[in-house]
């Protein structure tokens, strides 16, 4: 048979003391510790103490601890041992250098300082312009250019006045000349009166020539666009001596069959209009003289080219430049009415003008009567087609711009609208062109046979 329970262990508890030991753990549970019992010196407590320990193994002796390291002082220590050295990292790779902030401040100061020389150089060249343009240090006197005849009518200002000296080419800017006569302070020096000035003169030169005032002894002829010779004549004053009609036959200033002018052609057309300077007492031919000279220098500044495709001669654009200015009386229709003359040419028809007439029957004045219009002469255009054999006056430099460069239209006729002053009704058609003279009948007879307009 086998024992009742497992062999005891060797150097292991009793079952009675194992038993012992739950008691006193259960009595511990209850509130009783084994200190206490022990402490308090309850009568068994030798007794459970001499039996929890009498099953014990006997434990082995200790073993002796190992005497503590003395401290060793540092001066009898051996020299410490050289730490093995780290494992050298690998480098790392180069970054970048940070901008410099000091340069880049630097080149935007140079940059503000360029910007702000520029805008020096800028402000000084335009305060150079405006000092320059204000005194013309280079500009003439206007005495050996082209001269000019400019009336300053009376209670003129000085905006009046430089507007006026501008549009005839006298000076070159209505602003600086404005500018100028007020910071000189001769704004009431300035003079009515007529005057014989020179194209592009300094505004210096024209502001002596205004303050001295016109020549007490010279004459102001004025020559109006597209008056005949025989209508200048009978305008002349007294003073001037000799024969206009005579002195405007030829010239050796003028030869007009470099024009194209036929053999024996007068100077009619080229007898320029303006207003001329001349002394008391002089002679007609020093007028026609100033007259011939101003036609070359505004003829050589107008455009050919139109009219030299159309294989017209200078002196047959004179021709239609001359009726262009009697026909016209609105700037804006010269080119217009100089198409016209251009498409009647080109398709056969006869120009129907009734200025040639008047120039033929020289009537400028009182209305045409059927005799007239059927008069024998070449410069009837009612009665002959083409142009008529030379000018029926002297043209000014517009109507010859236009008669050289017309504009562009199918227009064959026109016919003056009634209401107003000088206006034209242009169409294409006969039917058009009857309507159109029907309602200026019809007006005319309404007041009674005068003309329809309100000039």
């Amino acid at each position: 048979m086998s024992p009742a329970g497992p062999p005891p262990v060797p150097g292991g508890r009793k079952p009675e003391d194992r038993e012992a030991a739950r008691q006193e753990r259960e009595a511990r549970r209850a509130g009783h510790s084994s200190s206490e019992d022990v402490s308090g010196g309850g009568p068994n407590w030798r007794e459970r103490a001499e039996r929890l320990t009498s099953g014990r193994a006997e434990r082995p002796p200790r073993q002796e601890r190992a005497p503590r390291r003395l401290a060793i002082p540092r001066w009898k220590r051996a020299p410490r041992q050289e730490r093995t050295p780290r494992r050298q990292r690998s480098p790392r790779p180069a970054r970048a250098p940070r901008p410099d902030r000091s340069a880049g401040t630097g080149f935007r100061r140079g940059r503000f300082a360029a910007a702000l020389g520029a805008g020096a150089l800028v402000i000084g060249l335009i305060v150079a312009w405006f000092l320059v343009s204000l005194f013309q240090p280079l500009a003439g006197d206007g005495r050996g250019d082209g001269r000019v005849s400019v009336r300053v009518p009376a209670g003129a200002g000085v905006g009046a006045i430089a507007d006026l000296l501008e549009r005839r080419g006298v000076i070159g800017s209505s602003f600086f000349f404005q500018t100028r006569t007020r910071i000189s302070g001769r704004s009431g020096e300035l003079k009515p009166g007529a005057y014989r000035l020179g194209e592009g003169m300094s505004i210096e030169a024209a502001l002596n020539a205004l303050a001295e005032g016109p020549a007490p002894d010279v004459l102001n002829v004025t020559v109006p666009e597209g008056r005949a010779r025989r209508e200048v004549a009978r305008a002349l004053p007294r003073q001037l001596r000799g024969s206009y009609l005579t002195a405007t036959r030829r010239s050796g200033r003028l030869n007009p069959a470099r024009y194209g002018a036929p053999r024996g052609a007068s100077l009619e057309g080229f007898l320029f209009p303006s207003t001329y300077e001349l002394k008391k007492g002089r002679r007609v031919s020093a007028l026609v003289d100033e007259q011939l000279g101003a036609f070359k220098s505004q003829f050589s500044k107008v455009d050919m080219r139109s009219a030299k495709r159309a294989r017209l001669s200078a002196y047959e654009v004179l021709t239609i430049a001359s009726m262009v200015e009697r026909e016209a009386q609105l700037p804006r229709e010269r080119p217009l009415v100089a198409s016209v003359i251009y498409n009647r040419l080109r398709e056969g028809i006869k120009l129907g003008i009734d200025a040639t007439v008047r120039y033929a029957t020289n009537n400028w004045d009182r209305p045409l009567t059927e005799s007239q219009l059927q008069v024998r002469s070449p410069y009837n255009t009612r009665a002959n087609p083409g142009l008529p054999p030379g000018p029926i006056g002297s043209p000014g430099l517009e109507s010859i711009r236009a008669a050289a460069n017309p504009a562009k239209s199918g227009f064959l006729f026109y016919v003056v609208k009634p209401g107003t002053c000088g206006e034209h009704e242009f169409s294409r058609t006969d039917a058009e062109f009857q309507a159109d003279v029907a309602r200026y009948n019809r007006e005319r007879e309404r007041r009674g046979g005068k003309s329809p307009t309100k000039c």
